[in-house]
């Protein structure tokens, strides 16, 4: 299935929305493909703007999703109006309520110690015949490369389908474009704090505040000291993007009047 991206910044932002994403997982899982995902919120988007050494880590995944409703606004705003938020905790959910009576196999890795396995036992209470072959919340800093290869032959030999990677961006963005040849796991997901939200170990911002945009000042105010480093950045992204938006658009009048 071909899905089309549109640039936001030079990052390629996919358009989708929860069921094309999802169609794309049972392609991918039915034929063992190896890929992986990026779900893109406007701070990640900023980290590339900053640091061009990761853009390539984001254009060269499979997917990058469209994390944030400042994404899907710029997206609408570029002309593609179908599309709708694809943000890393409903995915997770929804892949696995799709996935529960297809067989599929989910592994979720990352997190502080003990969330991974908290939310295993929390999602398969939640729903029924629901598989999770292995949880693992590793250490923090670089592992030696007898931690790694250990992990990585733990990973392998886990039968998932799905490896759910629950890390700060940009790190899990880089573990996975590092491993991607080196693990067997079909398709890798990066959702950041989703294993946080969906175990209960942080309260996520209500429906309402996520859906007008507002979900990243809900996390500033209960995280200050640890996200006002990747939120100030939200002004220079508005600016940014309002002035390639326009620039775009003033790319296509040209091309119009020249016809």
């Amino acid at each position: 299935m071909k899905v089309l991206h549109k640039s936001i910044l030079g990052v390629n932002v996919n358009i989708l929305n929860m069921d094309t994403t999802i169609a794309q997982f049972d392609e991918w899982r039915n034929v063992q493909s190896k890929v992986y995902i990026c779900v893109a919120p406007a701070h990640s988007i900023m980290e590339c703007v900053n640091d061009p050494a990761l853009l390539p880590i984001f254009n060269e995944a499979d997917l990058v999703t469209p994390d944030g409703m400042a994404i899907v606004w710029l997206l609408q705003l570029k002309g593609y109006k179908e599309t709708r938020r694809v943000y890393g905790p409903d995915l997770l959910m929804a892949a696995c309520q799709h996935g529960a009576n297809k067989n599929w196999k989910h592994f979720f890795y990352g997190g502080e110690p003990g969330v991974a396995r908290n939310l295993s036992d929390k999602l398969q209470h939640q729903i029924p015949n629901l598989q999770i072959t292995g949880t693992c919340s590793p250490p923090f800093g670089r592992p030696t490369s007898i931690e790694e290869n250990a992990l990585l032959n733990m990973l392998n030999q886990s039968g998932a389908d799905f490896l759910w990677v629950g890390m700060s961006s940009p790190w899990q963005e880089i573990w996975m474009h590092e491993n991607r040849d080196r693990i067997r796991i079909p398709v890798m997901v990066g959702v950041g704090a989703a294993f946080d939200f969906l175990s209960g170990s942080k309260k996520q911002a209500p429906k309402w505040i996520q859906r007008i945009g507002m979900e990243w000042l809900y996390r500033l105010i209960k995280e200050p000291k640890r996200l006002w480093p990747r939120y100030k950045q939200y002004p220079r992204f508005v600016w940014l993007s309002l002035k390639e938006l326009l620039s775009e658009s003033q790319l296509t009048n040209d091309q119009k009047c020249h016809r």
